[in-house]
């Protein structure tokens, strides 16, 4: 398992299309630990970009605080899960809370 989370500070990104990085966290498959977090720079921003750039760097999973409809349904086209509604708080924290199962999709749209 790979996460994408968007940063800004240390801390989670809340509007998606515009972070200025990526944590990109390994998960070991079978004892849900965490192997690696790595801090990528993020793409320009472009309509449709993130989704195949991310797949193309093994992403199977976001977690997002606030992500238009379009993009979530953009993601499901790649097979990318999206958890959408987290705070602002470390990749590392974020990613414990979802494997958890204490972070879980809200509703959280940003609207343009």
């Amino acid at each position: 398992m790979r996460i994408a989370i968007p940063m800004a500070d240390g801390v989670l990104a809340q509007h998606f299309g515009h972070c200025e990085k990526f944590a990109f966290v390994d998960v070991d498959p079978e004892t849900k630990l965490l192997r690696t977090v790595v801090e990528v720079p993020a793409p320009e921003h472009q309509p449709g970009l993130l989704p195949p750039w991310l797949k193309e760097r093994g992403i199977t999973h976001v977690i997002a605080g606030g992500m238009g409809t379009r993009a979530q349904e953009r993601f499901k086209e790649f097979s990318i899960e999206v958890l959408t509604g987290a705070p602002s708080e470390s990749a590392e924290a974020l990613v414990r809370e979802y494997l958890a199962g204490r972070l879980v999709s809200r509703p959280h749209v940003c609207h343009h």
